[in-house]
């Protein structure tokens, strides 16, 4: 007799069983998901700061780059912290590989964010062509983080919180 497909090893039921509701929320939500939207946006910005200066030569998309790419690490670093707290306090979510993958991805992409944030302070003549390939590399990164980070969320549940009631 075969074992069926959708039959889980003992292994994936005993991950399945362990608690993976946030333990950083507020009222019900985590904190973490609420967070990454701002480096995710303003990864994303200094991106389009970066094509626009290269399409205009205008100074002001300098200056918009730089502020963008420094809160976009700012932010990032923030909701890292959190992120991270997540994953050690939080048994079920630690006890998961994709959650690992979600952690290794976004410390590449605040890392890269960072880097161009400091190029950009250094020396703002950067950008072309150094700025703009940090900055595409960063919105890579970005979408392979919040492609892990969304698949945590979609596919194993983590830090969703349902009331009893419900």
């Amino acid at each position: 007799m075969s074992k069926s497909t959708s039959d889980p090893s003992p292994v994936i039921q005993k991950v399945a069983e362990k608690d993976i509701s946030s333990a950083v929320a507020i009222a019900g939500h985590p904190i973490h998901a609420m967070a990454v939207h701002f480096p995710i946006a303003l990864a994303i910005a200094t991106l389009g700061a970066d094509v626009f200066y290269w399409w205009s030569a205008d100074p002001f998309w300098l200056r918009a780059g730089l502020w963008s790419a420094g809160f976009a690490f700012a932010f990032g670093v923030a909701a890292g912290l959190v992120g991270t707290a997540e994953l050690l306090i939080v048994e079920g979510i630690r006890s998961r590989a994709a959650s690992w993958t979600h952690a290794i991805a976004a410390m590449m992409f605040l890392s890269i964010i960072g880097l161009n944030w400091g190029v950009r302070l250094a020396d703002p003549e950067a950008v072309l062509p150094l700025g703009l390939a940090l900055s595409v590399l960063g919105a890579v990164f970005t979408g392979l983080a919040g492609w892990h980070g969304g698949k945590l969320i979609l596919h194993h549940g983590v830090g969703i919180m349902v009331s009893d009631d419900q």
